[in-house]
């Protein structure tokens, strides 16, 4: 794997890359995060939120990272009858190495070959695949705990508490927000916000909303021709240069590289399509 590939769909996506002796840190405000090590057959868990280290074991390794987005799992679980009204979907162990099993380490190493071969039909394959990915993770790796304060909102499973602040950094995280403003949306003081924001989601609001606006550029770089500025612009980054600083530290791939692998499968995907035309 000498160059990364990222595919993006509506409710995954997926990288594959080389990752040298470094720590990659990874997460994501709304995203179950799995990464696999192929060459060891390591597998770590991420819920929502979790920051996700991985480190070669060697001086190069390569990495592929799966995020699932809360709708496919949620509505996965309730076709299994496992998922029920006021239920929390949560890896029962992350941030740690597991063997990866043979079940999941095949899926995923067809998923590998699927988008390096890019024959006709590979996004729908890929597409059962993670279907099939999310059916073992529910079975073997997901609790599905009972928390009467959470429920699912469009942006993902939320505290009921928090619900119309999180949806407004949503749907406002191309500009700058005050902890005042959006405090104000929960009908809290901004001191009261942060304790409680922090309390129930894990990180201050700040570092919850700096997560958003990464994972809205990777969309936009993946999904759009805007220039590099404009993606910026769009998630809050008034700089080309800090964004591009910023979204480099958070992925391990500058902007350009970010959406240069996105764009070779999506250019793949014409190909195929105008060939069966």
């Amino acid at each position: 794997m000498n160059h990364p590939r990222i595919v993006i769909e509506a409710r995954f996506s997926i990288e594959r890359r080389r990752i040298e002796a470094r720590i990659v840190d990874m997460t994501s405000p709304t995203e179950h995060i799995l990464a696999f090590l192929p060459e060891s057959g390591t597998l770590l868990l991420a819920n929502p939120r979790e920051q996700l280290s991985v480190r070669a074991s060697g001086d190069a390794e390569d990495l592929m990272v799966v995020r699932l987005a809360p709708a496919l799992l949620v509505e996965t679980a309730a076709r299994l009858r496992l998922h029920r009204v006021g239920a929390h979907l949560l890896f029962r162990q992350t941030l740690e190495k597991l063997e990866a099993g043979a079940r999941i380490r095949s899926m995923l190493e067809t998923i590998e070959d699927e988008i390096a071969g890019g024959a006709p039909g590979w996004r729908e394959v890929i597409g059962s695949l993670i279907q099939q990915l999310a059916i073992h993770l529910l079975r073997a790796h997901v609790d599905v705990r009972r928390a009467d304060d959470v429920e699912l909102s469009r942006v993902g499973m939320v505290d009921r508490r928090l619900r119309r602040a999180i949806e407004f950094m949503h749907d406002n995280c191309g500009r700058e927000l005050r902890l005042g403003e959006i405090a104000g949306v929960a009908y809290l003081s901004p001191f009261h916000f942060a304790r409680l924001f922090k309390k129930i989601v894990g990180v201050p609001p700040h570092a919850y909303l700096a997560a958003l606006r990464i994972e809205r550029a990777r969309r936009l770089l993946a999904e759009t021709d805007l220039s590099i500025s404009e993606v910026g612009a769009r998630v809050g980054y008034e700089h080309q240069s800090h964004f591009t600083k910023i979204f480099r530290a958070a992925t391990g791939l500058a902007p350009r590289a970010f959406r240069a692998a996105a764009m070779e499968n999506a250019r793949k995907k014409e190909e195929i399509t105008e060939q069966t035309e």
